[in-house]
């Protein structure tokens, strides 16, 4: 096989969109109204597309990023660094089009590749995925929802929670740091079977919830699998995390919701779920959600709505395995209306 033809031919064939000037994007609705997810307000908001000519892209964009972005194709591995925050901040990677929220740096990680590689994006709302049979090869092509832009690939080869690896170019992103203060905070909550529980949060998605995941916490085993915990012997419980603002929704709120769709009376059982792992819970992570959360225990105790003993676990949040893929919104991947009504 001569090889050094077959170089020439692959780069060629990369090259070609950019060699003819030509936009390979969709035509687009400058009119057409989507939804967007803003990370800085946890909300969904309403917005219209960005549409722009090649001219007035190529006066926004560097000539390598409307290459990559306008033109789909891809930077040389390992040539590009991907900024990160300072010590002490958090932050959000934004489309270097348009700036719409894409993905969180806690999703980051190290694939080895030579791009920038996430396992979750902000919000499904703000990505969108097309099949890509370009260069005989089979892929599931990342474009940013509002401006079209390419963004780069996703493959199943990622780690845990979602096994996803975002492969991103490094261009298309820009960093907008985030202190600690903007940053959401964390509650977690064990009710029975995660999968009907994190569904119930997943309601507040752009009313103060952020994210969810469901996991494994509260136990004695480090890297607890889906099997292991339901052997009854890890100590954990089905547990979901729930990430918010508390500037938008409290977490007394937080505790309302979860008070509200199980029977704290059950010990070690919910339905037809038995076992220690379907307990219920409160995982406090701070002094002030433990006070809320004895505060809200008494004041249920009070009102006398359960003529049986309340048997709700109140302990400190220890480490938290995510669950396997399958379990993450399974209620949403598999068409499942919600069971726990709010």
């Amino acid at each position: 096989m001569n090889y050094k033809l077959l170089g020439k031919i692959i780069i060629i064939l990369c090259l070609t969109p950019f060699m003819l000037g030509g936009s390979m994007q969709k035509p687009c609705n400058k009119d057409e109204k989507i939804k967007i997810y803003n990370s800085a307000t946890g909300k969904v908001e309403i917005v219209n597309k960005v549409c722009k000519s090649d001219e007035e892209w190529k006066k926004i964009l560097t000539p390598e990023q409307f290459r990559i972005m306008r033109l789909k194709g891809t930077e040389v591995a390992f040539t590009q660094t991907c900024p990160i925050p300072g010590k002490g901040q958090s932050g959000v990677y934004q489309c270097a089009g348009c700036g719409t929220d894409l993905f969180k740096y806690e999703t980051k990680f190290d694939s080895k590749t030579g791009w920038p590689s996430f396992w979750e994006p902000v919000s499904e709302l703000n990505i969108r995925l097309e099949q890509d049979n370009s260069f005989g090869m089979s892929r599931t092509e990342v474009i940013c929802a509002r401006c079209d832009a390419h963004l780069g690939h996703v493959f199943d080869d990622g780690p845990n929670p979602t096994g996803k690896r975002y492969c991103i170019n490094t261009i298309a992103l820009k960093l907008k740091e985030l202190d600690n203060a903007q940053k959401g905070e964390k509650a977690t909550f064990a009710a029975g079977c995660f999968w009907g529980v994190e569904s119930a949060f997943r309601q507040l998605l752009g009313k103060g919830v952020i994210s969810t995941r469901v996991g494994y916490t509260g136990g004695h085993t480090k890297n607890p699998t889906y099997k292991d915990v339901c052997s009854d012997e890890t100590g954990h419980a089905e547990a979901v995390e729930v990430e918010y603002d508390p500037s938008i929704i409290s977490y007394q709120k937080l505790l309302d919701i979860f008070w509200s769709i199980h029977d704290p009376t059950t010990p070690n059982r919910q339905g037809p779920d038995i076992g220690s792992q379907y307990r219920s819970a409160i995982f406090y992570h701070n002094l002030e959600q433990e006070k809320s959360a004895k505060e809200s225990l008494a004041r249920l105790e009070k009102s006398k709505k359960y003529k049986k003993k309340i048997t709700t676990e109140i302990a400190e949040a220890k480490e938290f395995y995510p669950a396997e893929d399958y379990h993450q919104q399974y209620f949403e991947k598999n068409g499942i209306k919600p069971t726990c009504h709010l």
